[in-house]
């Protein structure tokens, strides 16, 4: 190689040397630069703000905790005990956010040995997970790597995959394998289950029902122990009900906790998921009052999520009481009139298909319902027939009325100027073609012909005085042995009329799940006849109840309600705690009638009463006190799918009156249906219930003062009806 050449070369490598040492400069100057600012930076973060990031290591964390307080009670208008807490010894745990398996397992296998604990609640699922925990190896194995390499192939997502495969471990575990926990291994596991059953910091009752004194003790005295760390001894309460009346309703145990209907509602108004709730009638509809307000307290944790103390925040307050319209006496009293009268009925001939029978009063004009009383006959276990409570069918149970509801028809026609005041019109059995003959039930014979005024109508009550009315109503005029058409409207327009007094319409009782009937549409014009008479569309005895308080109380519409006051707790355990609200009087409507018009529907179910045709004339001409009212019998088809006598026919037997006639207290309702099966004897079991009923209300407030004492008085019945036992 020529010497130009090696220069050339020569040139190239020395520049090429230089230029990479220059890259080599600058790039251990840049390493330079970013360690001497990563230096600075932690020099910064270590000097200047070391000693900040060391507080905030150190500083507490504040976590709320609620914890139950007792329900609000409920008591009768007069101070007694309807519904209460009776306290009870509990044991809970309440784990952290950072607590182990591993670590409660191992408070559970210690308070096992203080406690006992029946495994009654452990279920196949929790058999097979405490099997996993104990034997996780063991189980897993089970698994084969082809199963395994199946599901990990599916197109689910982490989780679902780990839920196939956790499912696919316990479907492995044998029955033999499941059998080998011991009885002690069982226990523990019934008190794991409860322990992991809630949130974390959210104290879980491990056992309210039998805590002895001793385990009590034997628990409270250990509380400090490591071993037993999150247990905890309190008192804890039981919800007891000191009669069987449904319609105050029921709670859900602790075990039980939120229905899951209802999870995402009472979880989102800060309840926990194993909070007593309300689940019927007055406790459900008063919920929110009784539930009362938690006491909260703050576990405050360290940066490590272990708790260093425990602050109160709150105490929290007891529910709030309800106090009732109902005086347990007097519903007592009620309960057993109709119950004897439904068990005779039942003794009796032709009584294959009663089974209910129900008794409303209210006050006319206040709307305080003074008693309600549903029963049911049933059998119990040994087949033996026995009486339950049916109160709540009383708002929820709908029937053919019959000939109660005449003054509802009487003051729609007054309205619609139908009829007159004093009007007389002829009963006379109606021949419609291709019909059966409509007629009174005292004047069946063709072409007879009685002259009938409006008061007479209700007295005797005529069939064919409100067809009459309502053909007027309808437009329509009848002609012998030819067919009949109405207009739709006039099937509105009557039952708009009716509405007025509550039949076909929610009364608007503080109870929740309350029927409105059923409405049976516009048919064809002989329906529209029935209807007049109560023999078409279905009302409550509630409904019924609020129709005749609504005439007795001078045309006003009264909204009938079960609790009269809402009180602060008792302050004494003595007294009724101070009065919170007070109930008002609530008046729905006034119906579009005349006083005059509504004085002569009064004065016509007082002849019902007392005059020589009043076809209860029997049971109060000889009452000591003026009352008037109305009875009614309507011919209905019994219905109960899968019955043997579904479709039979059968007769309801109502009544409705109220007293004292010139300024009423009472107002009431008396409902059985499918009485018998035969109709030519029809009992008069409506009539006596009623009798018998006005009689015993008025014995038993003769000798009493009105006094505003508020002294909580004991239960009047001996009976206990504890929480989570059923309706």
């Amino acid at each position: 190689m020529n010497t130009p050449q090696k220069r050339r070369i020569s040139l190239a490598r020395a520049k090429l040397k230089s230029h990479t040492v220059f890259r080599m400069n600058v790039l251990f100057f840049s390493i330079f630069l970013l360690f001497s600012v990563l230096i600075l930076r932690l020099g910064y973060l270590q000097i200047v703000k070391g000693e900040d990031f060391t507080r905030a290591l150190a500083r507490t964390e504040e976590v709320p905790v609620n914890t139950s307080v007792p329900r609000g009670r409920i008591f009768d208008s007069e101070g007694r005990v309807q519904v209460d807490n009776n306290p009870v010894n509990a044991i809970t745990y309440t784990k952290m956010q950072t607590t182990k398996r591993e670590e409660m397992l191992t408070v559970a296998s210690e308070l096992a040995k203080l406690i006992e604990k029946e495994p009654d609640r452990v279920t196949l699922r929790d058999k097979q997970d405490f099997y996993i925990l104990l034997h996780g190896e063991e189980a897993t194995a089970k698994v084969t790597d082809e199963e395994r390499q199946a599901i990990e192939n599916e197109n689910f997502q982490e989780k679902e995959k780990q839920r196939k495969l956790d499912a696919l471990i316990r479907e492995k575990i044998t029955e033999k394998e499941l059998n080998s926990l011991t009885a002690e291994e069982l226990e523990i596991l019934a008190i794991y289950r409860e322990m992991t059953s809630g949130y974390a910091l959210s104290p879980q009752i491990i056992k309210n029902e039998g805590v002895t004194d001793e385990e009590f003790a034997r628990v409270s005295e250990r509380l400090t122990d490591p071993k037993l760390k999150g247990v905890n001894t309190v008192t804890d309460w039981k919800r007891v009900k000191s009669t069987e009346l449904t319609i105050l309703g029921s709670t859900t145990t602790p075990d039980q906790g939120i229905p899951a209907s209802k999870l995402d509602y009472y979880l989102a108004r800060d309840y926990s998921r194993n909070d007593r709730v309300g689940t019927s009638f007055l406790e459900e509809q008063y919920e929110e009052v009784l539930q009362g307000q938690k006491s909260v307290v703050k576990n405050i944790t360290d940066g490590r999520g272990s708790v260093v103390d425990t602050v109160p925040v709150d105490e929290g307050k007891p529910g709030k009481d309800l106090v009732l319209t109902i005086d347990s006496e007097i519903q007592s009293a009620m309960e057993k009139i109709v119950e004897d009268k439904l068990l005779a009925l039942k003794r009796g001939p032709n009584s294959q298909l009663v089974k209910d029978a129900y008794l409303v009063m209210m006050n006319p004009q206040n709307g305080e319902i003074i008693s309600l009383v549903g029963k049911r006959i049933g059998e119990d276990r040994d087949g033996k027939t026995v009486v339950n409570d049916y109160a709540f069918g009383a708002f929820t149970a709908s029937h053919e009325m019959g000939s109660t509801v005449k003054g509802a028809t009487l003051l729609t026609g007054y309205s619609q100027d139908a009829v007159e005041l004093n009007e007389v019109m002829i009963d006379e059995p109606l021949k419609f073609a291709s019909s059966t003959q409509k007629n009174s039930i005292f004047n069946t014979q063709l072409f007879n012909r009685i002259p009938m005024s409006d008061l007479q109508a209700i007295e005797r009550s005529s069939n064919v005085y409100m067809f009459k009315i309502a053909l007027r109503i309808a437009g329509a005029t009848y002609q012998y042995n030819r067919g009949l058409r109405v207009p739709e409207e006039s099937f509105t327009t009557m039952r708009k009329s009716y509405a007025q007094f509550g039949l076909g319409v929610k009364t608007g009782i503080d109870l929740p799940n309350e029927a409105t009937g059923y409405a049976g549409g516009s048919a064809n014009g002989y329906s529209l006849l029935d209807m007049a008479i109560g023999q078409y569309d279905t009302y409550t005895p509630l409904q019924l109840a609020q129709y005749i308080s609504t005439i007795a109380n001078n045309g006003y519409r009264m909204q009938p309600h079960l609790v009269k006051e809402i009180r602060q707790p008792s302050i004494d355990g003595t007294n009724l705690g101070p009065i919170e609200t007070t109930v008002e009087p609530k008046v729905l409507n006034r119906i579009n009638n005349t006083q005059e018009e509504i004085n002569q529907v009064k004065e016509g179910m007082r002849r019902v009463y007392t005059g020589a045709q009043g076809s209860a004339r029997a049971y109060f001409q000889d009452a000591p006190y003026t009352a008037a009212g109305k009875t009614g019998t309507a011919e209905v088809q019994f219905y109960e799918k899968d019955h043997p006598l579904n479709g039979e026919s059968s007769i309801n037997i109502a009544h409705i009156g109220f007293a004292p006639f010139e300024n009423p207290e009472i107002a009431y309702a008396v409902v059985i249906p499918y009485v018998t099966t035969d109709y030519k004897n029809v009992p008069k079991a409506n009539n006596e219930i009623a009798r018998a009923a006005a009689d015993k209300y008025f014995e038993l407030t003769k000798s009493r003062v009105n006094d505003s004492t508020s002294e909580i008085l004991p239960p009047y019945t001996a009976t206990e009806v504890e929480e989570g036992t059923g309706e």
